[in-house]
């Protein structure tokens, strides 16, 4: 998905964070067309922004509500929020075409990011690996996932369509891993 700044509505406040992740952008057209999305820790909203602009009715999930107070605005964006790490699961009962995580890793969650996905839905998540506390925050492993992690997490249950880790040199220099899974048969033509 090509990303234009100006694909957001003029009610929304300008995004104070960096451009859409270029992993989201590449595998964003993969959610079924007008299929609700879920962007979980989204911080200031740029994936919910994103996928908003393309027609997708958008639930922003963030513990921070000065992020998700930008977003109230925006048609397409629903808001919750929500300390994702703390009580049970907010989202029990709700299905997604597709969900986005990035830059947050909380383990606990990944039995519900796979429940949460409707037959087809696509999971889009990218975040901080061992190796990045050469390049700042995060630096502790709790917070970074193992070698192939999210192989081992989610290529059980979800047919991996793209996986990635390793050093990164934009936004900024980083050590990450990716990944993009379907819930159900991978589609046959693939960005």
């Amino acid at each position: 998905m090509q990303y234009n700044p100006q694909m957001q509505c003029a009610n929304c406040p300008p995004p104070s964070e960096p451009a859409p992740s270029i992993w989201v952008r590449r595998f964003a057209g993969l959610l079924p067309p007008g299929g609700n999305a879920l962007d979980l820790a989204c911080g200031g909203g740029r994936h919910a922004r994103l996928l908003a602009a393309t027609g997708r009715r958008v639930l922003a999930v963030d513990r921070d509500a000065g992020a998700l107070a930008g977003l109230a605005a925006c048609p397409g964006i629903d808001v919750l929020q929500a300390d994702l790490e703390t009580g049970g699961w907010p989202l029990a009962g709700r299905r997604f075409a597709g969900i986005v995580v990035t830059n947050y890793l909380h383990r606990p969650l990944f039995p519900h990011l796979v429940a949460a996905l409707e037959a087809g839905g696509v999971l889009i998540y990218e975040t901080f690996m061992l190796g990045n506390e050469r390049f700042g925050r995060p630096s502790n492993p709790a917070f970074l996932l193992r070698p192939g992690e999210l192989l081992e997490a989610f290529g059980a249950a979800l047919q991996v369509v793209a996986f990635e880790q390793g050093e990164v040199a934009q936004p900024k220099p980083a050590a990450v891993q990716r990944l993009c899974a379907v819930k159900g048969t991978a589609p046959a033509r693939l960005p």
